[in-house]
């Protein structure tokens, strides 16, 4: 590479590293001040509470990289256009596209980066996000999402229960119902039902087999059996997709389409991001050179009140689009896509008018 590349792909990735560590601490002071009682209440201990910060550092970033990927790009393409710097390399006999050649460097760079830590490292700090506030911020409380909690496993069998804790492995008002087509066949039910590797102790258990004649009725104080599933089936939908890595949600996935799941499409949603989060910032940065390369009246102001608009935007369409995949049956990878595809249009668009 020149010395125009090296020039250029320095203050992109410079920048961008700068935004991440200048606003995640800031995240991460908000959130210490939100949940500090709670660690103290609970006790949490202070390398748990370490780890924890660490897993929200990175569930964070890759969640909003993109959007510091964008700001980064608009930020110092705004100061290079403000001194006249872009006018000198152009006038010099480069051309706009090769203007824009260690932009695009830069980007594949983060995007791939991005891609890794998507599909293999923010699962893993997801989960452990997730554990500590289940054992530290919630302790003694019934978390919201996992009750009411309605799994079909195949077109015959059938589970329940009011509120399941994933820590513990524990559901409460547990029901397992066994159906013929359209007739009940056998029905377990349970107060609390609890996994211990391999086997299931349900308390104040009762299991009713339905005859052609007659009902058979079985009753036991305490129960240990092997039943046809895992208790992670009983995982909100959210908790279990984010922890998974990319392999083993497309296993996962495969699994519940067998099943006919019908929240197939809330974990088709979170596989599809994976792929399509890094691709966003691939998109936002051509956008963010078309915006900001040109000097303007206003200065750098102005390139970042457009900037920040075109993000909302994109994060609305994102955002709204992902909930009506997850909650009726609009195409995931319609949902999940077309946010870039429009946006990756209005990039091919601004990026000509810019290079004129």
């Amino acid at each position: 590479m020149k010395i125009l590349d090296w020039y250029i792909l320095k203050r992109y990735l410079g920048t961008f590293f700068a935004m991440i560590l200048m606003f995640i601490p800031i995240g991460i002071i908000v959130d210490l001040s939100e949940k500090i009682d709670n660690i103290l209440e609970h006790e949490a201990p202070f390398g748990a509470v370490v780890s924890y910060y660490l897993d929200f550092t990175i569930y964070f970033a890759n969640l909003l990289f993109p959007l510091f990927v964008f700001l980064s790009v608009i930020w110092f393409t705004s100061k290079l256009a403000n001194k006249t710097e872009i006018i000198a390399f152009l006038s010099s006999g480069v051309s706009f596209w090769r203007f824009l050649r260690p932009y695009m460097i830069g980007a594949i760079l983060i995007c791939v980066g991005a891609l890794a830590m998507g599909l293999f490292l923010a699962p893993k700090a997801s989960q452990g996000f997730n554990e500590f506030k289940y054992t530290y911020l919630k302790k003694g409380k019934k978390v919201q999402e996992t009750r009411n909690v309605y799994r079909q496993l195949n077109d015959s069998i059938f589970l329940y229960a009011s509120d399941f804790r994933p820590l513990k492995k524990k559901a409460t008002n547990f029901t397992l119902e066994y159906f013929d087509g359209n007739k009940l066949v056998t029905k377990i039910s349970a107060r609390t039902i609890t996994s211990k590797d391999s086997v299931y102790e349900l308390r104040d258990f009762v299991k009713r087999t339905v005859l052609e004649d007659k009902d058979i009725i079985e009753k036991a104080r305490k129960k240990d059996t092997v039943l046809p599933f895992d208790i992670d089936e009983f995982t909100p939908v959210t908790y279990v997709a984010e922890t998974l890595n990319y392999m083993e949600l497309n296993k996962f996935i495969e699994k519940e389409s067998k099943r006919g799941s019908s929240d197939i499409n809330r974990y088709k949603v979170v596989a599809y991001k994976r792929w399509s989060i890094p691709v966003s910032a691939f998109i936002l940065t051509v956008i963010g050179v078309a915006v900001s390369s040109m000097k303007r009246r206003g200065g750098m102001g102005v390139n970042l009140a457009v900037g920040i608009s075109l993000a909302f935007v994109f994060i609305f369409f994102d955002k709204v689009l992902g909930t009506l995949a997850n909650q009726s049956d609009f195409p995931p990878l319609v949902a999940v896509w077309f946010p870039n595809f429009s946006f990756g249009i209005l990039a091919i668009y601004l990026l000509y008018n810019a290079k004129r």
